[in-house]
């Protein structure tokens, strides 16, 4: 489990299609073979380590449903979450549903299979970096950020056309399965009245 917070950019030295081998200094402080790394938002596995690299193994249900790593590419860099971690963004689950294509002025555009979890001033996570919708309408949603936050995630290199990975709210899901399941006592009244809706 993530924040969102990214801690820092790495760079992807290389990847051959299933290894990925991320340069990089602050995430490498405590970790060790074994602990989770979310790349660009995706929940990644380190596999190897040397004193300013890590090494992750792809899987074919990663690769397909991300936007892709390329080498020379920046990547927004979050270890998993510690029992002493600050909540500073939202629960990041480090499972990418799907990609969006950036329109310019930090807006994306996305399939309907992601639209529909995605609300007005909820949470999302954006290549990793949890951020609050300040706009969403007809396939298209728009977020607010800061200077710091752009400074500081490979956000500020988008160019309109690219993919960006998303992670919609977990939250929304959940609401989705209640609604959905027939013998469940859980209504949609309840929901609303309890502030799920």
């Amino acid at each position: 489990m993530f924040t969102g917070i990214v801690e820092e950019t790495g760079f992807i030295k290389s990847f051959d299609g299933e290894k990925l081998v991320i340069e990089c200094k602050n995430v490498l402080d405590g970790t060790k073979i074994g602990d989770s790394i979310a790349i660009d938002g995706c929940c990644q596995t380190v596999t190897s380590m040397t004193h300013n690299t890590f090494s992750a193994d792809l899987s074919s249900e990663t690769l397909r449903i991300t936007k892709g790593f390329k080498a020379g590419e920046r990547v927004n860099l979050e270890r998993a979450l510690t029992p002493q971690t600050r909540m500073g963004g939202h629960i990041v689950q480090g499972h990418v549903d799907g990609t969006a294509k950036y329109l310019g002025d930090m807006t994306f555009v996305v399939p309907n299979e992601l639209d529909k979890y995605i609300v007005y001033k909820g949470s999302i996570t954006v290549n990793g970096v949890s951020l609050t919708v300040s706009k969403n309408i007809n396939n298209t949603f728009s977020v607010a950020i800061i200077s710091h936050t752009l400074e500081n995630t490979n956000l500020k290199y988008l160019k309109t056309g690219d993919l960006v990975n998303i992670e919609t709210d977990i939250l929304g899901r959940y609401v989705e399965k209640f609604l959905s399941t027939k013998n469940n006592n859980i209504t949609e009244d309840f929901l609303k009245e309890n502030g799920f809706m």
